[in-house]
Formats: structure tokens, sequence, C-alpha cells
């Protein structure tokens, strides 16, 4: 599967909450990106560390472990959709409440290792998936939390999504740790 197979996703394809993730996506073939984003995270959070990882990443916001968590629900749940969608399901698919995730993931009750492999378990199938589908699935269409979204869309939500995180973290490298409370999505 190419890139000009699949096509960046028309602004139709997600809902406009979703449109700075798919922004944040840099041209090229997303299957490769897809491919390297999960270790480009997993570099990103071993920097971080076990010690910074059980703090907020800011003043109000998550933890380090419950972004990685996240990440790994929010991709879950991004794939099975593309999966649904891509086999032709039209039933509308809910949507799911981030805060609700994280307050019950568990992600401080984990070693960040063990999150760590989740996140990279999780990436595995979604490359499986995502590889697997013909050209044609990636324009396929349907609808999650009352907005239309195609596949491709789907994708590039889930390249943007991670991205988007990457970039709260990235300022945490070398950061010392902090203690305050925990909070929304950033």
């Amino acid at each position: 599967m190419t890139t000009a197979n699949i096509g960046r996703p028309a602004s139709d394809e997600y809902g406009s909450y979703y449109a700075g993730y798919v922004e944040k996506v840099p041209d090229g073939d997303p299957l490769a990106q897809l491919a390297r984003a999960a270790e480009e995270t997993r570099r990103l959070i071993d920097a971080i560390g076990d010690e910074r990882a059980s703090q907020p990443y800011a003043p109000g916001k998550w933890t380090v472990k419950d972004v990685v968590l996240h990440l790994a629900d929010t991709e879950r749940v991004m794939a099975y959709r593309a999966l649904r969608i891509a086999r032709g399901d039209a039933t509308p698919l809910p949507g799911f409440e981030q805060d609700d995730y994280v307050r019950t993931g568990g992600a401080d009750r984990r070693p960040l290792s063990d999150l760590l492999a989740e996140l990279s378990a999780v990436r595995v199938g979604s490359f499986a998936l995502f590889t697997s589908l013909p050209a044609e699935a990636f324009a396929r269409r349907g609808t999650a939390s009352g907005i239309g979204v195609s596949v491709r869309g789907l994708l590039y939500i889930i390249l943007g999504h991670e991205e988007h995180h990457r970039r709260q973290l990235r300022p945490l490298v070398g950061a010392p740790v902090v203690t305050t409370a925990g909070g929304r999505d950033g």
C-alpha cells in the first residue's frame, strides 16, 4: 500500500474536532509513519523516565503514564471504528469519554514498561489492520460519535493524536519532577 493509494483525507472525512490532529500529520506515506510513530513515542517516554512518568506532564493535566494508556485506548477505539467501516458495517458507532477511560484505566498502578508494551502491541494490531486493507477501503465512510468519518480519516486521526501528545510531552525530557494534580487531556 502506498500514499498514492490512500491519499490525505478531505475535511469532510472526519469531525472538525479532529482537524488539528489531521493537520499534524506530515505529507508522506501514512502507513510508514504508523510503523515509525510508536517507536518515536517509546524513545520519548523512555527519555522522560519512570519517576517523571508518574507525574502530570503539566499542572492540572494527566500523568505521563495516563497519556501512554490514553494513546493505546484511543488507538484501539479508532482502529475498531476503521475495521467496522472498512468491512462495510454501516452501524453508527458510539463515542467514548476519554476522561472516564483515564479515570478507570489504572495507569498509575502499572509499570511504565508494561504501558509501553501495551501501546506497542496495539500498534502492531493497527498496523496489521491498515496494511491489510485494499485501497478502496480507505475511502469507505461510516458514522462515529454522530459524525461522518472515513477509514483514511481514522488512520490520520491516530497519527495526529499521537503527535499531539508527543508535542505535549517533549518539553519533559530533562525536566524536573513536579507534583500537581492530574486533569484533562490538553
